[in-house]
């Protein structure tokens, strides 16, 4: 039974932001930060689709009509599940930046699926949502982080499923991250890409994930450097970033393990020490200042429980 209209009133999910990639792990690592989608519900219309009453933050700009993502997916996801689409009302505020590799889709995808599973009254299982969020996403990483937490790896089964496995995180380690004014769509940083590499690029990519999932786990630094390390992806986007060649190295000059863009770009993350990372945070910011005139940079945490629904304000 979908859940009454009083039980929808002031209820509020989070959903973290993600970075993935994270240099070899091209389209299936992700990594869940805490930068957060909020999504409340202000009260139950009894007709009518979903509304977005409000978009503050970095949501303002959001579209209000069908092309919104959050609403979507919860369309999306309410059709999976066999259910009507609930007539909510809903009211958005994000700390995620669009069009930065930072998962603003991914978290809008997942927020839209658990918006659904909630009014379908029971649960739709893991594995379903995952699936849902490949639907709508079209590669894994984001989405199933922002739907599971932590340090994900998901890989496609042939029947449309995913199989997801879970690093293990230091918590010696911390991340800072940081982007300028520039946007940089997914569909154009695909663009760039090679249709072919090298043998010896497809080769060593394997190599250098599996000394980064050891130096995520254990916080070595020689391993996450060794391991951050890219042949696919990064060389080609890397160029698309102003600043951001200039912005990694100080990154590394100021301490930190590993450096590289997030997600498809143009914001960069880097790994450090914890006691190193707000330095390095300031050094990536400074350098994409100096090449945009402007740039966030920050430090988060990893997230590693998946989002639940809850009545708090706060």
């Amino acid at each position: 039974m979908n859940p009454q209209s009083s039980e929808w009133s002031g209820l509020r999910l989070r959903v973290p932001a993600s970075t993935s990639n994270l240099g070899p792990g091209f389209d299936f690592l992700g990594l869940a930060l805490a930068l957060f989608l909020e999504v409340r519900v202000e009260s139950r219309e009894e007709v009518g689709g979903p509304q977005l009453l409000e978009c503050t933050g970095l949501a303002q700009d959001w579209p209000r009509g069908e092309e919104n993502l959050l609403l979507r997916s919860l369309a999306h996801g309410a059709r999976a599940l066999g259910i009507s689409v609930p007539a909510l009302r809903l009211c958005v505020t994000s700390q995620i930046p669009m069009a930065r590799g930072l998962g603003s889709s991914g978290a809008s995808v997942a927020a839209g699926l658990l918006l659904a599973e909630r009014a379908a009254g029971k649960p739709a299982g893991e594995s379903r949502l995952l699936a849902l969020g490949l639907e709508l996403e079209g590669h894994p990483d984001n989405s199933s982080a922002a739907l599971l937490g932590g340090c994900t790896l998901a890989v496609p089964r042939g029947d449309g499923t995913l199989r997801v496995v879970r690093a293990q995180l230091s918590s010696e380690l911390g991340f800072a991250l940081a982007w300028s004014e520039q946007t940089l769509p997914t569909r154009e940083s695909r663009a760039v890409l090679p249709a072919q590499v090298a043998f010896g690029d497809a080769v060593e990519n394997p190599r250098r994930l599996a000394l980064l999932l050891e130096g995520l786990r254990t916080a070595d630094a020689e391993l996450l450097a060794l391991g951050i390390e890219d042949r696919l992806h990064v060389r080609y986007r890397l160029p698309l970033i102003r600043g951001g060649a200039q912005a990694l190295e100080a990154a590394r000059a100021t301490g930190a393990c590993a450096a590289t863009i997030s997600g498809s770009g143009s914001a960069l993350v880097a790994i450090a020490p914890r006691e190193r990372a707000q330095a390095v945070a300031d050094a990536l910011g400074a350098e994409l200042r100096r090449a945009n005139g402007a740039a966030t940079a920050c430090v988060v945490e990893a997230v590693h429980g998946a989002p639940r629904f809850d009545y708090s304000r706060a």
